[in-house]
């Protein structure tokens, strides 16, 4: 396992330096951050998502969304803000992809189980990639939380906690 780790470790240093690979993760924070933006500043703001009827069960399920669950619905707007914000951030960008993650997988969720039409579920699941890929690219923040620590950070000698 350590061997793949390291392999892994390897590939990402080398991947990190691509140029053409920084300025498409650049593009990738930027646009999952417009993505989020608007959509959860009318949830804080406390706006109904949509005021379309003509939507059918969808405007039934946003109007019970934001009309009995006031309190969850400003907090998820809060969530997408923040998360939106955290990814301009290149020092935050790695918490604000864990953050957008599972926000970003229910809407998935939702728009592949019901009916959004034939655009919406493509739309958000490349979404969801580029979060995967924003964890991915920050595989050296995120590593230390999900697994053991490279033999490199670790002193030699040290009991090992």
């Amino acid at each position: 396992m350590d061997r793949l780790l390291t392999r892994l470790d390897r590939l990402h240093a080398r991947v990190r330096g691509i140029r053409a690979l920084v300025y498409s993760t650049w593009s990738v924070r930027i646009l999952l951050a417009i993505g989020f933006l608007p959509s959860g500043y009318r949830k804080i703001a406390n706006e109904p998502f949509t005021q379309e009827e003509s939507l059918g069960d969808l405007y039934v399920m946003f109007t019970a969304l934001h009309q009995d669950f006031g309190a969850l619905y400003v907090f998820i707007g809060l969530c997408q803000v923040g998360a939106a914000l955290l990814l301009l951030v290149p020092r935050t960008a790695a918490l604000g992809a864990a953050v957008y993650l599972p926000v970003i997988t229910g809407i998935v969720v939702i728009t592949v189980s019901l009916d959004f039409g034939p655009g919406t579920p493509t739309v958000t699941s490349l979404m969801l990639l580029g979060t995967v890929y924003l964890l991915c690219w920050d595989w050296h923040r995120v590593r230390p939380i999900l697994g053991p620590p490279r033999l490199a950070d670790t002193e030699v000698g040290a009991p090992v906690r």
